[in-house]
This record gives C-alpha cells, structure tokens and sequence, in this order.
C-alpha cells in the first residue's frame, strides 16, 4: 500500500510538473480534466442518499454505477464554455459572467425540473460548480502571469508542504484536537507548524528567486492557515456522507478531491495576495 501511494504521488508531480513547466495550452487542458473530474467527484458525493444513510451503504454506491444526473451536466458544460472563454481572453469578468448566468440557470432548471429536485440540491450542485471548476481556474490564471510558475508553487507550498509538516508536526508535538468531529487526527500544534514551515518553504524560494522575502513568507502562511479550513471542509462533506474516499482516480490517494481538497481554495487566496502584495 505504502510502495503504491509513494509511486502514484511521484506520478502525480510528474505529469503536474510537466504541466506547470510547459504551460499554455497542455496546463488548460490538465485543469480542465482536474476540474471537470473533482466536480463529478463532488456530484457523486451529494447525491449518495441522505446524511443519516449508514456509511457502509453509501460506500457501495461507486460513482461509476449512476448515469449523470441533468444539473450536473449543465455543470460540466458551464465549466467547459468558461474555461474556452479565458483560454483565449483570461479575464476575470468572464468568472462574474459564468457564476451569474449559472445561477439564473440553475433557478431556472429547479422550476421546470420541480419537484424532481430539491431546492437544498440543487443549490448543491450550484455550490459545486463554484467549488471546483470556477477556484480550480485559478492556478491558470496564476500561471499566465508573468512569474507564474513561482506564484503556482506558492499555491503548492500552503496547500502539500503545509499538510505534509502539519502531519509530522503532529505527531511529535499534538496534544490538542484542531477540529475532533471533522478529522480527528489533526491537531492544533499541527496546524500551526504546517503553516509555520510554509512561511519558511516560502521565504526560501523568494530568497533564491530574489523576491520580497517577508511578504511571500507571509503570502504562503496565509495560504497555509487557509488550505486546512479546505482540507477539513473536504473531510466534511464525506463525514456528512458516510464516504472513505471522493474517487480512486489516484491510487492509494483517493481521488482528485482527495488529493486538491486544500488546493481549491488556496489557489484564489495565492492569486489575490499575489496581486496585492508582489
């Protein structure tokens, strides 16, 4: 278990890497492909029965088993005509547009669909395309900028080095739960070192790139504190469902949301203080 985790998270940075590195066209398209997954991930997650179903039922629902259902699929295209949209003009408006019009849409589609689906549902879904798609944008739009690559590893340095830390952390120094209902194992002292060694992860890398060293220290602690409250959002939503894992895209890891759960909402966070601050 322990050799198929360490080969299949080598293969992960590599071909994000590669990604990353070449950028343009074969960056947009990996997002896509971790957007449009990690929503379908997500999907299938809000609609394995009720919270009060028992986990091991839930569990036996893979998400290969179920046809998508209609909302969704307007989900998927959303996100596809918004990613062509800032593939070719990455601007920023065209998030406001596609988050407006998917609303509108999404009431729309719960009148003429009442009462197949809920309104608490189908906001779900709503919620959904928000969630993965539209913040996952982000580490492309960080990346067409003109230090890209560095403000991307800022997004991996509060999001993978932080829970890397945090867990070592942990496990020499916890004895305070961080949030026992949400995930039991995390702990206070490990929050705080996890975000502690991005500030210095992230002062290392502006000082070899000769950046400011206080503020990137400063933008990766930030980005740090936030990616836990993402991992343990991410933990929520699968309590809440009774869910061992989102997916098993990534072998011995789970699936996309698994692996990018603190990545999501640390890459708008990166992307704004980059723009305010460096």
């Amino acid at each position: 278990m322990l050799k198929t985790r360490v080969f299949s998270a080598i293969i992960l940075v590599l071909v994000l890497g590669t990604g990353l590195y070449f950028g343009g066209s074969l960056w947009w398209i990996l997002l896509l492909f971790i957007a449009l997954t990690g929503y379908r991930e997500y999907c299938s997650a809000i609609l394995k029965g009720t919270d009060a179903e028992p986990a091991q039922e839930a569990e036996k629902k893979t998400e290969g088993t179920r046809p998508p259902a209609l909302p969704e699929i307007i989900g998927y295209i959303i996100a596809v005509l918004y990613y062509v949209l800032i593939f070719f003009n990455p601007s920023g408006i065209y998030m406001l547009y596609a988050m407006t019009g998917s609303v509108i849409l999404f009431m729309c589609l719960f009148v003429f669909l009442y009462p197949r689906y809920s309104s608490s549902l189908m906001m779900q879904f709503y919620f959904g395309l928000l969630y993965v798609p539209f913040l996952i944008s982000f580490l492309y739009l960080l990346r067409i900028r003109n230090n890209g690559i560095i403000e991307v590893l800022f997004v991996v340095i509060s999001s993978w080095i932080c829970d890397t830390f945090a867990y070592f952390t942990g496990m020499l120094l916890g004895r305070h739960k961080l949030s026992p209902l949400l995930s039991p194992k995390k702990s206070v002292e490990g929050a705080v070192g996890g975000a502690v060694f991005s500030a210095l992860f992230g002062g290392a890398l502006a000082f070899i790139m000769h950046y400011n060293i206080p503020l990137c220290a400063l933008v990766t602690f930030t980005g740090a504190v936030i990616s836990q409250c993402g991992d343990l959002f991410a933990s929520g939503i699968k309590r809440e469902k009774g869910i061992k894992d989102y997916g098993k895209l990534i072998p011995g890891h789970g699936g996309i949301l698994d692996r990018f759960d603190s990545i999501i909402i640390t890459a708008p966070v990166i992307y704004i203080l980059c723009n305010t601050l460096l």
